[in-house]
């Protein structure tokens, strides 16, 4: 799906906050306020939501952190006050509501490799070769298609592969998912 995100590119941000030599990871830490956000109470998860990314896929220029879509202000469901989109890889590793931004020098416990680490590993890379262990991803509807649209073929890295293939070069991508 396309979405006409408002926002920086990641790569500023990093660039502006200067990490040092160290920083191999950049970590994002979500609101966490159960006062207006009564799904942190669920015992499913374990809040503050965390993600992360290695340095170089916070370099690419297609990470942004959004602050608004369809050229509004991002509303609270969308994410409010700071997104983040990583438009190669699952849905998940978007950080909603982000309140804290760390460099650090350890990749991060990411909350759903917490919670299910056989299901969800750190890089979350589309990949229609690697199945979830509860269905499969090698084929997707496209949204607008109607409920009884065909499916298509799911591209590696969501269609990304000639933006971002060489930051995964050399690594087994069934192993790193």
């Amino acid at each position: 799906m396309v979405i006409p995100w408002v926002g920086l590119p990641l790569a500023s941000l990093v660039k502006w906050a200067e990490p040092t030599g160290n920083a191999k990871y950049v970590e994002f830490v979500t609101a966490n306020d159960p006062s207006t956000m009564p799904g942190v109470n669920s015992p499913i998860l374990d809040w503050p939501y965390t993600e992360g990314l290695r340095m170089d896929e916070a370099m690419n220029p297609l990470s942004i952190l959004a602050v608004g879509v369809f050229g509004e202000l991002l509303p609270n469901q969308n994410g409010a006050p700071v997104r983040l989109v990583v438009p190669w890889k699952y849905g998940f590793k978007g950080g909603k509501s982000i309140v804290k931004i760390r460099f650090v020098e350890k990749m991060p416990q990411s909350t759903w490799m917490q919670a299910a680490a056989s299901e969800y590993g750190f890089y979350a890379n589309v990949n229609p070769k690697v199945p979830h262990p509860r269905w499969s991803q090698s084929s997707e509807r496209p949204i607008g298609g109607g409920l009884f649209a065909g499916r298509i073929k799911t591209k590696m890295f969501n269609g990304y592969e000639s933006e971002v293939g060489q930051m995964y070069a050399g690594m087994d991508l069934r192993k790193n998912f």
